[in-house]
């Protein structure tokens, strides 16, 4: 409105009115159009701030990093599994006594920095790659294989066992680097003697030799930490169960919390601004385990080794609108808008959605929820929603693994199809 106004007094060629006009206009109608538009940004907000969204404190970031690395005192990023931290050594009684019993044997484990196509190839064909022991007696040929390290995924899977036992939405954990761990297995090894100590592991990794990284950690957003109750437990409404009320003033309300627990005892989680109430069988107060989700603040990360990726929607009106709704409109367009809400989808771009009869014979991408199972229906005879993708960054070796990521979303939604990405 304001360039409108200044648009039109330029145009009055008779510099006498045009002053009077300009007064009379900046003495009075500036304020009441500033004064419109601060109350229309005020609408604004409160109509965008009416729908609630608990969502954004559970978004999960995900990124590696070299064990030698890693800060120990960073607020964000904290290693998925604490051990990791821990020195391995080979020489443990249990490891020499295995190689000695020539009984398979998980050396070390390694990451490969390999797209979706050669670790499918890798996990498809068993290989044998052959290696070198030196020991304090001399050199031992010997032979491994590369077996998957599930352990992250394992991670995953508890996290959302947890997600559903404090009754919220679970959303895939967008991490492309947890399916290219690979234990380094002895399978053919020489007799051993039993005073013999190892003092260097040789392996030709063949063509992963360029892509193998030796001591690499996943780092997350997520820290465990232990609470205790706020006074004693007090009778809830149904007089069978008690209320633990957790303060997290303390450890900071802007995060988001889950309790960790295990079993069905408790009833029901309930969250405010300051505190959490749980509602189970337990009489007594104690210390509770809660998974503690760090509100991300990107300025404060610091530089990192390599990509920074979550499972966060972008902050609209729209996406939130949307998720507060029980019934999914199930058409094109609100597949593109799902899979737009995510801010990965940055570096891809959603072109076009195909039903099908069969799967593609080479599959591009892999399901992130491998742990969350369909009961209903025979899988088999389920038509194949294609989901066409088109890069708008530059080929990583993750982007097949953005690209699950996002299809694995959509599948969660589509159960009645089996999902699957291509890029075009």
């Amino acid at each position: 409105m304001k360039e409108f106004v200044a648009d039109r007094l330029r145009k009055i060629e008779d510099l006498e009115q045009r002053q009077l006009l300009k007064d009379i206009v900046s003495g009075v109608f500036m304020n009441l159009v500033e004064y419109q538009e601060e109350m229309n940004r005020k609408l604004e907000d409160r109509v965008f701030n009416e729908i609630e969204d608990w969502e954004d404190n559970h978004d999960i970031y995900v990124t590696l990093c070299a064990k030698e690395d890693i800060d120990p005192i960073h607020e964000s990023l904290y290693p998925m599994i604490p051990s990791d931290l821990e020195a391995k050594t080979l020489n443990n009684e249990e490891t020499l006594d295995s190689l000695r019993k020539k009984e398979e044997v998980t050396l070390l484990t390694i990451f490969l920095e390999s797209d979706f196509s050669e670790i499918k190839t890798l996990l498809t064909h068993q290989r044998a790659f052959a290696g070198r022991i030196l020991t304090t007696d001399g050199h031992y040929d010997i032979q491994v294989s590369l077996q998957q390290n599930n352990s992250y995924i394992q991670e995953m899977e508890k996290l959302y066992h947890i997600f559903q036992t404090n009754g919220l939405a679970w959303k895939t954990v967008n991490n492309p680097f947890a399916y290219k761990f690979f234990d380094v297995v002895v399978i053919d090894c020489p007799q051993f003697n039993t005073e013999e100590e190892i003092v260097d592991v040789t392996i030709d990794f063949e063509e992963f030799e360029e892509k193998k990284r030796f001591d690499m950690i996943l780092l997350w957003n997520i820290k465990k930490i232990d609470i205790k109750n706020i006074g004693f437990p007090m009778p809830a409404v149904d007089k069978v169960n008690y209320e633990h009320v957790l303060s997290i003033r303390k450890t900071g309300i802007a995060h988001g919390y889950l309790v960790d627990v295990e079993g069905d005892s408790i009833r029901y989680i309930k969250r405010s601004d300051n505190e959490i109430t749980i509602v189970c069988p337990r009489e007594k107060s104690g210390i509770w385990k809660l998974l503690k989700i760090t509100k991300f603040d990107r300025n404060q990360v610091g530089s990192l080794n390599y990509e920074l990726v979550s499972n966060r929607r972008v902050n609209r009106f729209s996406n939130k609108y949307v998720h507060k709704q029980a019934v999914l409109v199930k058409t094109k367009g609100e597949i593109i808008r799902m899979v737009n809400s995510f801010e990965v989808s940055q570096s891809v771009e959603l072109v076009d959605v195909e039903i099908r009869d069969r799967r593609l014979a080479e599959r591009e991408c892999y399901p992130m929820n491998p742990f969350i199972s369909d009961h209903i229906g025979d899988d088999s005879n389920k038509e194949v929603m294609t989901l066409l993708f088109r890069p708008r960054e530059a080929i990583t070796f993750i982007s097949n693994d953005i690209m699950s990521f996002l299809v694995s979303e959509v599948q969660r939604y589509f159960s009645e199809y089996r999902c699957e990405g291509s890029w075009l």
